[in-house]
Protein backbone atom coordinates (compact mmCIF):
# COMPACT_ATOMS: atom_id res chain seq x y z
CA UNK A 1 0.00 0.00 0.00
CA UNK A 2 1.08 3.76 -0.90
CA UNK A 3 1.34 6.05 2.14
CA UNK A 4 2.64 9.49 2.51
CA UNK A 5 2.39 13.38 3.39
CA UNK A 6 2.22 15.34 0.34
CA UNK A 7 2.18 19.24 0.82
CA UNK A 8 1.69 21.68 -1.59
CA UNK A 9 3.60 25.37 -2.16
CA UNK A 10 3.11 27.98 -4.23
CA UNK A 11 2.64 31.87 -4.11
CA UNK A 12 -1.04 33.27 -3.01
CA UNK A 13 -3.59 32.71 -5.73
CA UNK A 14 -1.37 30.13 -7.57
CA UNK A 15 -4.89 27.79 -6.94
CA UNK A 16 -3.49 25.64 -3.74
CA UNK A 17 -7.09 25.27 -2.47
CA UNK A 18 -8.60 24.72 -6.02
CA UNK A 19 -5.69 22.05 -6.30
CA UNK A 20 -6.94 20.22 -3.22
CA UNK A 21 -10.78 20.52 -3.47
CA UNK A 22 -10.35 18.84 -7.33
CA UNK A 23 -8.18 16.32 -5.79
CA UNK A 24 -10.02 15.39 -3.31
CA UNK A 25 -13.68 15.81 -4.81
CA UNK A 26 -14.45 17.57 -1.74
CA UNK A 27 -14.51 21.42 -0.52
CA UNK A 28 -11.82 21.32 1.97
CA UNK A 29 -10.43 24.67 1.41
CA UNK A 30 -12.23 27.93 1.02
CA UNK A 31 -11.40 29.43 -2.44
CA UNK A 32 -11.23 33.55 -3.66
CA UNK A 33 -10.48 35.39 -6.17
CA UNK A 34 -8.51 37.50 -3.37
CA UNK A 35 -5.19 36.32 -2.30
CA UNK A 36 -3.99 34.73 0.99
CA UNK A 37 -7.60 33.12 2.17
CA UNK A 38 -5.98 30.18 3.30
CA UNK A 39 -4.56 31.16 7.15
CA UNK A 40 -4.24 27.18 8.11
CA UNK A 41 -2.68 24.43 7.40
CA UNK A 42 -5.49 21.92 6.03
CA UNK A 43 -4.62 18.51 5.93
CA UNK A 44 -6.68 16.30 3.86
CA UNK A 45 -6.85 12.73 3.64
CA UNK A 46 -7.27 10.78 0.52
CA UNK A 47 -8.18 6.74 1.15
CA UNK A 48 -8.28 4.39 -1.79
CA UNK A 49 -7.81 0.72 -1.06
CA UNK A 50 -4.65 0.55 -2.45
CA UNK A 51 -3.16 4.03 -1.24
CA UNK A 52 -3.45 6.79 1.70
CA UNK A 53 -2.63 10.27 0.79
CA UNK A 54 -2.22 12.95 3.56
CA UNK A 55 -2.23 16.17 1.64
CA UNK A 56 -1.50 20.13 2.86
CA UNK A 57 -2.59 22.76 1.82
CA UNK A 58 0.03 25.78 3.25
CA UNK A 59 -0.96 29.49 3.65
CA UNK A 60 0.53 31.42 0.46
CA UNK A 61 4.27 32.59 0.63
CA UNK A 62 4.27 36.09 2.05
CA UNK A 63 6.34 38.56 4.30
CA UNK A 64 4.58 38.94 7.44
CA UNK A 65 3.39 41.88 8.39
CA UNK A 66 1.61 40.86 11.22
CA UNK A 67 1.84 37.98 14.33
CA UNK A 68 -1.17 36.39 12.49
CA UNK A 69 0.84 36.29 9.37
CA UNK A 70 3.72 34.90 11.30
CA UNK A 71 1.54 32.22 12.41
CA UNK A 72 0.45 30.99 8.81
CA UNK A 73 4.23 30.96 7.27
CA UNK A 74 5.28 28.59 10.37
CA UNK A 75 2.35 26.58 9.48
CA UNK A 76 4.13 26.35 5.83
CA UNK A 77 7.75 25.90 7.76
CA UNK A 78 5.93 23.23 9.88
CA UNK A 79 5.22 21.48 6.15
CA UNK A 80 8.45 21.14 5.03
CA UNK A 81 9.80 18.84 7.94
CA UNK A 82 7.63 15.57 7.07
CA UNK A 83 7.23 15.72 3.60
CA UNK A 84 7.42 12.40 1.49
CA UNK A 85 6.25 14.79 -1.86
CA UNK A 86 6.39 18.64 -2.63
CA UNK A 87 3.74 19.91 -5.06
CA UNK A 88 5.49 23.23 -6.23
CA UNK A 89 2.32 25.11 -8.05
CA UNK A 90 2.67 27.86 -10.30
CA UNK A 91 0.55 29.91 -12.06
CA UNK A 92 0.40 29.21 -16.06
CA UNK A 93 -0.18 33.00 -16.73
CA UNK A 94 2.75 34.23 -14.47
CA UNK A 95 6.52 34.41 -15.06
CA UNK A 96 8.43 32.23 -13.20
CA UNK A 97 11.22 33.76 -11.55
CA UNK A 98 9.15 34.77 -7.94
CA UNK A 99 7.97 30.96 -8.18
CA UNK A 100 11.41 29.90 -8.82
CA UNK A 101 12.90 32.52 -6.14
CA UNK A 102 10.35 30.92 -3.68
CA UNK A 103 10.78 27.37 -4.60
CA UNK A 104 14.71 27.49 -3.42
CA UNK A 105 14.35 29.51 -0.61
CA UNK A 106 12.66 26.19 1.07
CA UNK A 107 15.22 24.14 0.74
CA UNK A 108 13.20 21.38 0.46
CA UNK A 109 14.83 17.87 1.48
CA UNK A 110 11.71 15.91 0.06
CA UNK A 111 11.32 15.56 -3.44
CA UNK A 112 9.49 17.95 -5.66
CA UNK A 113 7.08 17.86 -8.56
CA UNK A 114 6.13 21.37 -9.89
CA UNK A 115 2.79 22.34 -11.43
CA UNK A 116 2.05 24.64 -13.71
CA UNK A 117 -1.78 25.26 -13.21
CA UNK A 118 -4.61 27.44 -14.97
CA UNK A 119 -3.13 25.89 -17.93
CA UNK A 120 -6.32 26.29 -19.51
CA UNK A 121 -6.19 30.50 -19.45
CA UNK A 122 -3.44 30.67 -21.66
CA UNK A 123 -3.66 30.36 -25.15
CA UNK A 124 0.18 30.48 -26.11
CA UNK A 125 1.21 26.74 -26.38
CA UNK A 126 4.83 27.87 -26.62
CA UNK A 127 4.50 30.09 -23.44
CA UNK A 128 3.57 26.94 -21.81
CA UNK A 129 6.88 24.84 -22.93
CA UNK A 130 8.95 27.58 -22.03
CA UNK A 131 7.81 27.19 -18.43
CA UNK A 132 8.12 23.41 -18.13
CA UNK A 133 11.35 23.68 -20.05
CA UNK A 134 12.52 26.78 -17.36
CA UNK A 135 11.73 24.40 -14.10
CA UNK A 136 12.49 20.88 -15.41
CA UNK A 137 15.80 22.68 -15.34
CA UNK A 138 16.14 23.34 -11.76
CA UNK A 139 17.50 20.85 -9.05
CA UNK A 140 14.64 21.06 -7.15
CA UNK A 141 12.11 19.33 -9.66
CA UNK A 142 11.74 15.68 -10.18
CA UNK A 143 9.55 16.40 -13.07
CA UNK A 144 7.10 19.16 -14.04
CA UNK A 145 3.04 18.06 -14.22
CA UNK A 146 0.55 20.62 -16.52
CA UNK A 147 -2.70 20.57 -14.91
CA UNK A 148 -6.08 23.11 -14.45
CA UNK A 149 -7.70 22.55 -11.39
CA UNK A 150 -10.75 24.60 -11.63
CA UNK A 151 -11.35 22.83 -14.81
CA UNK A 152 -10.52 18.93 -13.07
CA UNK A 153 -8.11 18.75 -16.19
CA UNK A 154 -5.09 16.45 -15.58
CA UNK A 155 -5.82 15.71 -12.06
CA UNK A 156 -6.31 12.30 -13.20
CA UNK A 157 -2.70 12.11 -14.35
CA UNK A 158 -1.15 14.08 -11.26
CA UNK A 159 -2.20 11.46 -8.67
CA UNK A 160 -0.65 8.61 -10.48
CA UNK A 161 2.67 10.53 -10.79
CA UNK A 162 2.43 11.64 -6.60
CA UNK A 163 1.95 7.98 -6.32
CA UNK A 164 4.72 7.04 -8.22
CA UNK A 165 7.12 8.76 -6.10
CA UNK A 166 5.34 8.14 -2.28
CA UNK A 167 6.96 5.25 -0.46
CA UNK A 168 5.18 1.58 0.77
CA UNK A 169 3.86 1.47 4.35
CA UNK A 170 0.59 0.88 6.72
CA UNK A 171 -2.06 3.57 6.70
CA UNK A 172 -1.38 6.47 9.19
CA UNK A 173 -5.25 7.34 9.40
CA UNK A 174 -8.40 4.79 10.23
CA UNK A 175 -11.27 5.04 8.78
CA UNK A 176 -13.08 7.59 6.33
CA UNK A 177 -12.18 10.61 7.87
CA UNK A 178 -11.21 13.29 4.97
CA UNK A 179 -9.26 15.79 7.48
CA UNK A 180 -7.54 15.59 11.19
CA UNK A 181 -9.15 19.03 11.80
CA UNK A 182 -12.72 19.16 13.42
CA UNK A 183 -15.93 19.66 11.78
CA UNK A 184 -15.92 23.25 13.70
CA UNK A 185 -12.90 24.22 11.46
CA UNK A 186 -14.41 23.62 8.22
CA UNK A 187 -18.03 25.50 8.71
CA UNK A 188 -16.01 28.64 10.01
CA UNK A 189 -14.17 28.49 7.11
CA UNK A 190 -17.38 28.16 5.20
CA UNK A 191 -18.71 31.59 6.76
CA UNK A 192 -15.19 32.86 6.02
CA UNK A 193 -15.35 32.44 2.58
CA UNK A 194 -18.91 34.27 2.32
CA UNK A 195 -17.01 37.33 3.97
CA UNK A 196 -14.08 36.59 1.05
CA UNK A 197 -17.61 36.85 -1.58
CA UNK A 198 -19.61 40.23 -0.32
CA UNK A 199 -17.36 42.54 1.41
CA UNK A 200 -15.15 44.44 -0.41
CA UNK A 201 -11.39 45.41 -0.15
CA UNK A 202 -9.42 44.74 3.44
CA UNK A 203 -12.24 43.97 4.91
CA UNK A 204 -12.27 40.39 4.89
CA UNK A 205 -8.75 40.25 5.93
CA UNK A 206 -9.49 42.52 9.03
CA UNK A 207 -12.18 39.62 9.90
CA UNK A 208 -11.73 35.97 12.03
CA UNK A 209 -14.69 33.28 12.81
CA UNK A 210 -14.89 31.76 16.17
CA UNK A 211 -17.48 28.38 16.65
CA UNK A 212 -19.38 29.41 20.03
CA UNK A 213 -21.62 26.54 19.46
CA UNK A 214 -22.11 23.75 18.14
CA UNK A 215 -25.07 21.09 18.77
CA UNK A 216 -26.58 18.41 16.95
CA UNK A 217 -30.33 18.19 17.67
CA UNK A 218 -32.51 15.50 16.41
CA UNK A 219 -33.86 17.25 13.71
CA UNK A 220 -31.07 19.81 13.16
CA UNK A 221 -27.65 21.14 14.01
CA UNK A 222 -27.82 24.46 15.94
CA UNK A 223 -24.63 26.31 15.09
CA UNK A 224 -24.01 29.85 17.04
CA UNK A 225 -20.59 31.93 15.83
CA UNK A 226 -19.07 34.95 16.09
CA UNK A 227 -17.58 37.10 13.43
CA UNK A 228 -14.42 39.23 14.72
CA UNK A 229 -13.68 42.50 13.83
CA UNK A 230 -11.57 45.01 13.94
CA UNK A 231 -13.45 48.15 14.28
CA UNK A 232 -16.59 49.71 14.87
CA UNK A 233 -17.20 50.77 11.07
CA UNK A 234 -16.64 47.31 10.17
CA UNK A 235 -19.03 45.70 12.57
CA UNK A 236 -21.36 48.43 10.75
CA UNK A 237 -20.35 47.06 7.37
CA UNK A 238 -20.93 43.42 8.06
CA UNK A 239 -24.35 44.14 9.44
CA UNK A 240 -25.51 46.44 6.77
CA UNK A 241 -28.41 48.50 6.36
CA UNK A 242 -31.08 46.98 9.07
CA UNK A 243 -28.81 43.82 9.47
CA UNK A 244 -29.31 43.48 5.54
CA UNK A 245 -26.03 42.17 4.69
CA UNK A 246 -25.46 40.01 7.49
CA UNK A 247 -28.67 38.14 6.84
CA UNK A 248 -27.51 37.63 3.42
CA UNK A 249 -24.36 36.56 4.74
CA UNK A 250 -25.99 33.70 7.26
CA UNK A 251 -27.99 32.61 4.36
CA UNK A 252 -25.77 31.58 2.29
CA UNK A 253 -23.01 30.01 4.53
CA UNK A 254 -25.73 28.08 5.69
CA UNK A 255 -26.63 26.93 2.33
CA UNK A 256 -22.96 25.63 2.14
CA UNK A 257 -22.51 24.35 5.76
CA UNK A 258 -25.92 22.42 5.37
CA UNK A 259 -24.51 20.70 1.97
CA UNK A 260 -21.31 19.95 3.95
CA UNK A 261 -22.67 18.44 7.11
CA UNK A 262 -25.82 16.79 4.86
CA UNK A 263 -28.08 17.98 7.94
CA UNK A 264 -30.17 21.06 8.53
CA UNK A 265 -28.79 23.87 10.09
CA UNK A 266 -29.98 26.98 12.34
CA UNK A 267 -27.28 29.30 12.00
CA UNK A 268 -26.82 32.47 14.39
CA UNK A 269 -24.20 34.39 13.88
CA UNK A 270 -22.93 37.78 15.74
CA UNK A 271 -20.22 40.65 15.10
CA UNK A 272 -17.83 41.32 17.93
CA UNK A 273 -14.99 44.35 17.42
CA UNK A 274 -11.85 43.04 19.07
CA UNK A 275 -9.12 46.02 18.52
CA UNK A 276 -5.90 44.62 17.07
CA UNK A 277 -6.67 41.17 17.21
CA UNK A 278 -4.12 40.26 14.09
CA UNK A 279 -1.14 41.11 16.76
CA UNK A 280 -2.88 39.88 19.81
CA UNK A 281 -1.34 36.21 21.29
CA UNK A 282 -4.43 35.80 22.84
CA UNK A 283 -6.73 36.28 20.58
CA UNK A 284 -4.90 34.51 17.85
CA UNK A 285 -4.81 31.18 20.27
CA UNK A 286 -8.41 31.82 20.92
CA UNK A 287 -9.21 32.27 16.94
CA UNK A 288 -6.99 28.96 16.53
CA UNK A 289 -4.01 30.52 15.02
Amino acid sequence: MKVGFVNIFGKPNAGKSTLLNAIMGEKMAIVSHKVQTTRHRIKAILNEKDFQIIFSDTPGIIEPKYKLHEKMMQAVKGSLEDADLALLLVDAKEKPEESHAIFEALHLKAPAVVIINKSDAVKDAQQIQQLQDFFAAQRYCKEVVVISALQKMGIEDLLQRILFYLPEGNPFFEGDDISDLPTKFFVSELIREKIFELYQEELPYHSAVLIREFKEKTTLIKITADIIVQRETQKGIIIGEGGSMIKKLGTLARIDIEAFLDSKVFLELFVKVRSKWRDNDIFLKEYGY
